[in-house]
């Protein structure tokens, strides 16, 4: 508590800059409210104006919370009871902690909508008020955070659901424990530096053979385009050859803007070494009604020993089918992907959208058991998740990325991904960070998030894995010699 209270009052220094209003530190009854009594006392320390807002007015529970107060009262802190008049160069949140087990108490509720009406900036103590640490759902109301400071490791409901919009600027101190608790966890955030030198530089003597061949299967009438920027995203991120096979019946047979790509039959596109099924598909969402595609395509990719990506229509389909549920749930020894955003997740489990996010990484991880598949639950802090349990958050990403095709751009790199030779969990990891960082990289200079388009996306993510997998200077990329070729 002496730690976390230290590197709360040494964030808040940071953070006021107007010295000459005081700082207003919210205390809770808990250990939260222990953290803050702690950071009140060390800004006093270095001469700061300070005010405790002693939300409970009994002793805390716990003893070092019961010191941390008497310590503040005995150098004669100001403490009061009832929100103070004026203006707060900072409000610090320390009334409730991660052990909230239901929707936020009237009084609490009542005290969250005056921190989050102050119009100060507000710094959480491990993690806004009312947020649920394991789901990134808000029970009943939180505080609406401008900085977080998070202590040990990263909670799953910071980074993802509402989390990420409510925790503002978000830090962490381990408090000295090192690694061991982030890698003692079943899950963590996933971050570029994780992903980095997954793929290795390629080799001089390299060929398209090298990088495989992906399909893109999807595009039906008036969804053509969904299919197409899949293809051009696998063909942008490396994949060695790209068929497309279109099931629309007037679908063209070249792309004139990527005339690289191969639009093929749907039968010849099957014969390439990794499938993506479902951009753009259609589906009739009827047991009785089945299309072509239910009927023939997704049954023999399912069937079939190679690598698969299912996604969009395809996910709706296999909702709708329980032949389809059992082909899928049959353990194949090629990776499956799945890629569903909460209304696919939800058909999936035969629920509905507000219980998958109201427990996303839960969600996401029994999709991956039914199914024995790598699965990302899209959204605001997509959620990766393995079959044996574990699970990653991904931290890039922005909301550039709600809108059309974007999804169908993500599906096309895990494919492109695949075919380089990751494995599933590998290949989902890579595709869904390098996604988002493109994003990212659009916004930050000036594209977007308002107008941001899948292609431009494409474009982005072909440079940051390009980047991602630079050789360093002493390695033999500086070497002279040939170049590959076909």
């Amino acid at each position: 508590m002496e730690r976390a209270g230290r590197a709360i009052a040494e964030r808040a220094r940071a953070i006021a800059v107007d010295t000459g209003s005081p700082i207003l530190v919210v205390a809770g009854p808990g250990n939260n409210g222990g953290d803050a009594w702690v950071a009140a006392a060390r800004l006093r320390e270095t001469f700061h104006r300070v005010v405790v807002l002693d939300v409970a007015g009994t002793e805390p529970k716990a003893a070092e919370a019961r010191a941390a107060k008497a310590a503040y009262a005995a150098r004669g802190g100001d403490v009061v009871r009832e929100w103070p008049q004026g203006r707060h160069a900072l409000v610090i949140d320390g009334l409730l902690g991660i052990g909230l087990a239901r929707d936020v108490d009237p009084p609490y509720a009542a005290l969250i909508g005056r921190i989050n009406a102050s119009g100060c900036p507000v710094l959480a103590i491990d993690l806004p008020s009312g947020l649920d640490s394991d789901t990134g759902r808000a029970r009943g109301t939180a505080v609406r955070a401008t900085h977080t400071l998070t202590f040990i490791a990263l909670k799953p409901g910071l980074l993802t659901g509402e989390g990420p919009e409510l925790c503002g600027r978000l830090d962490v101190d381990d408090l000295g424990t090192g690694e061991a608790a982030r890698k003692a966890a079943p899950g963590a955030d996933l971050t570029a530096a994780d992903v980095r030198g997954w793929l290795t530089p390629r080799a001089r003597d390299a060929h398209k053979g090298s990088f495989g061949t992906v399909a893109i299967v999807g595009g039906n009438r008036g969804m053509v385009g969904a299919a197409l920027l899949a293809a051009r995203a696998a063909l942008h991120c490396g994949a060695g050859k790209v068929y497309v096979g279109l099931l629309a019946a007037d679908a063209p047979t070249v792309d004139l803007v990527q005339p690289e790509l191969m639009l093929r039959p749907v039968d010849d596109a099957l014969s390439a070494h990794v499938l993506v099924v479902g951009p753009g598909a259609g589906a009739s969402h009827s047991t009785t009604s089945a299309s072509m595609f239910e009927r023939i395509v997704l049954p023999a990719v399912m069937n079939s020993a190679k690598p698969i990506v299912i996604d969009a229509d395809a996910l709706n389909a296999v909702a709708v089918h329980e032949s389809l549920r059992a082909a899928l749930s049959t353990p194949r020894k090629a990776p499956t992907v799945l890629t569903p955003h909460p209304g696919e997740a939800a058909r999936l489990l035969k629920s509905d959208t507000n219980a998958v996010q109201a427990d996303r990484i839960g969600s996401a991880l029994e999709i991956a058991r039914r199914f024995n598949a790598e699965v990302v639950l899209k959204g605001a802090g997509s959620v990766c998740a393995s079959p044996d349990g574990r699970w990653a958050i991904n931290t890039s990403g922005n909301p550039g990325l709600a809108s059309g095709g974007t999804g169908d751009v993500l599906a096309g790199i895990i494919g492109a991904l695949l075919c380089q030779g990751l494995d599933g969990a590998q290949a989902l990891r890579y595709g869904v960070c390098l996604h988002g960082a493109a994003a990212d990289s659009l916004v930050a200079r000036g594209i977007g998030p308002a107008g941001l388009t899948a292609s431009e996306v494409i474009v982005e993510a072909r440079a940051l894995l390009n980047a991602w997998t630079l050789r360093s200077a002493s390695s033999r990329e500086e070497r002279v010699g040939g170049s590959g070729g076909e």
